[in-house]
């Protein structure tokens, strides 16, 4: 009964907003079946009474990073455009430098505005959420790289990184690569960032096992605790790939800028991370993925067409939730049944990959097939 209470006043609500999306796009053949992309929708939804049905306040950076916000917000408008409801995302004050009061502002001027829900990607949303969420129980939070909270309306959505970083680190190896990096975000203290790199370890590991070689790995996490570019980390980036270092995981938001800028300096390679970020660089061979923006449709469906919500959602391999893209990586060595073999065993849970996330230095992890430079 109580579900189908749910159900029924999730319908009220949905009605009762004015509509920025539509399900029907006409072609000029008068098609009404096109295929709409995420960058057909805009960015800014103007609704008629000034309310907004789905909100994503950003994680730090900018909106359009070509990562973690943008894939996120990609997943919130399509969802409000198939569903005919309004949608509006909120910068807090500051940039990468917003402080928790800035997301609060954020969060509650959300609210204000009428959110039905309230997407809020990134681990450092976790005090704004606890100030704010018990003070509107009639909003639904949906917390990417969270966790279960112990609220009843806030569902934490977390990814199993460790197998996408491990299929990045085994896929570099398997290519020919003996001489690897990583530069991570939040400065060793981001869970997902150290689930990422600790499986790329894991990966390259297992690789140079199997091929009988040692490689070598650079790990660090300077000049990123902001997740952000700046002259100081592709300085050291750069002095990488002077000394001989071939591909380097950039596993931070907008790092990724100054990693592609060493690497096409150096004219050497990167992978990228969340999101397929070949089209940034053509210095990416490949990205370790996860589905973020399908992800937030997932959520959003619980609540919306199935009247759940809350505890928490854990995706990976099994949900086809984590991955390489194969359709635009630049592998030559590496053939796509390969991947899809070990995909397939990562799957089947046939290969032990430790999600540990305590692991932030795996040159302590015991992993005999690689050696780490300082």
């Amino acid at each position: 009964m109580k579900k189908l209470f749910a159900i029924l006043l999730c319908l009220v609500m949905v009605f009762s907003f004015a509509a920025c999306g539509g399900t029907d796009t006409p072609t000029d053949d008068g098609n009404t079946d096109a295929v709409v992309s995420y960058d057909d929708i805009p960015d800014n939804c103007e609704s008629a009474d000034g309310t907004y049905a789905i909100a994503m306040v950003t994680d730090v950076g900018q909106l359009k990073d070509g990562s973690f916000n943008q894939f996120t917000w990609n997943g919130c408008k399509m969802y409000a455009y198939e569903n005919d409801l309004t949608y509006k995302y909120y910068q807090p004050a500051n940039g990468s430098s917003a402080t928790d009061a800035d997301r609060i502002k954020a969060m509650t001027d959300a609210c204000e505005a009428g959110a039905q829900v309230i997407v809020t990607p990134g681990f450092l949303q976790e005090t704004a959420l606890n100030a704010v969420v018990p003070n509107y129980p009639d909003v639904q939070f949906v917390f990417i790289d969270g966790w279960d909270m112990g609220y009843p309306n806030l569902v934490g959505v977390s990814y199993q990184e460790e197998q996408a970083g491990y299929l990045a680190g085994y896929a570099a190896v398997m290519e020919g690569y003996t001489k690897l990096g990583f530069s991570g975000g939040g400065g060793g203290t981001n869970p997902a960032c150290i689930r990422y790199g600790y499986g790329f370890a894991q990966g390259a590991n297992d690789a140079a096992g199997e091929k009988g070689e040692t490689v070598e790995m650079r790990y660090s996490w300077e000049y990123g605790s902001s997740f952000s570019a700046s002259p100081d980390l592709q300085a050291m980036l750069s002095g990488w790939y002077n000394d001989g270092t071939e591909v380097i995981f950039m596993c931070g938001g907008t790092m990724f800028n100054s990693g592609a800028a060493a690497a096409e300096a150096a004219e050497a390679k990167t992978i990228g991370v969340d999101v397929d970020q070949s089209i940034l660089s053509d210095t990416v061979i490949t990205s370790a993925t996860k589905g973020l923006a399908e992800s937030v449709q997932t959520a959003l469906t619980k609540f919306y067409a199935e009247g759940i919500f809350g505890g928490s959602l854990v995706l990976g391999a099994k949900d086809n939730a984590v991955g390489l893209p194969v359709d635009t990586w630049s592998l030559e060595n590496w053939s796509v049944d390969d991947y899809n073999a070990l995909f397939e065993k990562i799957k089947n849970d046939d290969i032990a990959i430790s999600n540990d996330s305590s692991v932030s230095d795996p040159s302590q992890a015991g992993l005999d097939n690689i050696t780490f430079i300082r």
